[in-house]
């Protein structure tokens, strides 16, 4: 088992958690759809090249952003994750991915 969690602005928070729903992710035994969420502020600076989705190249930017996790099965993580990518809007989504031990 694995946990995901990433950092989506609050325009496509429903939309990433949807894609990863569909890819099989958010599943606790006979439960699906499952994840936490929490808003904070998320800050970056988009450098020279870059095609940001929010903010201007050079300038640092700070905006209300979800921190969702949620747990996936291993032979469905690399999906999910593509799935993720797929549906977030940023061009270098945040995300990280947690090997989950079974105690």
């Amino acid at each position: 088992m694995y946990k995901l969690c990433y950092f989506v602005p609050e325009s496509h928070l429903e939309e990433t958690k949807n894609a990863l729903f569909e890819a099989g992710a958010g599943r606790v035994g006979d439960y699906d759809s499952c994840a936490w969420q929490v808003q904070g502020q998320g800050q970056f600076r988009p450098l020279e090249g870059s095609q940001p989705f929010l903010g201007q190249s050079g300038q640092l930017e700070t905006v209300s952003e979800y921190r969702v996790e949620l747990v996936c099965e291993d032979n469905l993580i690399r999906a999910a994750v593509a799935a993720l990518k797929l549906a977030h809007p940023y061009e270098e989504p945040a995300y990280e991915v947690f090997h989950m031990e079974d105690l």
